[in-house]
């Protein structure tokens, strides 16, 4: 469906609720899509959008050196690729699940763990909220399987551990204390996820990566 088609049949929808307290919950999405926060539709959800959004925001709330942020979108492939390499037989599917394991940012960004832990459980109840909805649009479960959930956390500290000492200025020290052992790595993974990319080739390595699991 061409932009303008989506966005003139999602114009056509009813209203999409709003909130208790009145505010809207919804947001538009360049795709022409209006994506509820409080009952998001897996209709809604289009890969160019998720890839746009994760390309422009910054993991680290910005604070990595470079002349680019390094998006949730490099990130994503990042701790796709690390858990590869620690489970180099994982399928398709179990790899689509580790790419999108922080698609919901593409909604509602990254917020760091600090100020995750100062709102509680409000972000974490949209977050599940959405990612259900994101891999039930890709033919996902809605549940992610325990061992695989147990593979992308174990990657995305290893993914943390990197960044935080290669980009974000922390102490070697100091990032094992609150990411776990240094991953072994090949010098190889370093050049190419490490150095921050500028969005357009994020987004465009994202949409890329996305398809082509999706095709296998």
């Amino acid at each position: 469906m061409a932009v303008a088609d989506k966005a003139a049949a999602s114009t056509a929808r009813p209203a999409k609720p709003r909130s208790a307290s009145g505010a809207r919950a919804w947001q538009r999405m360049l795709s022409g899509r209006r994506l509820d926060l409080l009952d998001p539709s897996p209709l809604d959800i289009e890969i160019e959008d998720i890839a746009h959004g994760l390309a422009r925001v910054a993991r680290w709330n910005g604070q990595t050196n470079g002349a680019h942020i390094y998006s949730v979108a490099q990130h994503c492939l990042l701790v796709e690729a690390l858990a590869r390499a620690r489970m180099p037989r994982l399928d398709a599917r179990h790899r689509l699940t580790v790419l999108l394991h922080d698609a919901p940012e593409y909604v509602i960004g990254d917020m760091i763990s600090p100020f995750k832990a100062v709102i509680g459980d409000a972000y974490k109840v949209t977050e599940r909220r959405l990612l259900t909805a994101i891999h039930l649009r890709f033919g996902l479960p809605a549940k992610t399987a325990p061992a695989i959930e147990a593979l992308t956390k174990a990657a995305d500290r290893q993914a943390a551990y990197l960044e935080a000492t290669r980009l974000a200025g922390f102490a070697a020290a100091e990032a094992r204390r609150f990411f776990g052992r240094p991953p072994v790595f090949s010098a190889a993974l370093e050049r190419d996820f490490l150095k921050p990319w500028p969005a357009e080739a994020a987004q465009e390595r994202y949409t890329e990566r996305l398809k082509k699991l999706l095709d296998e």
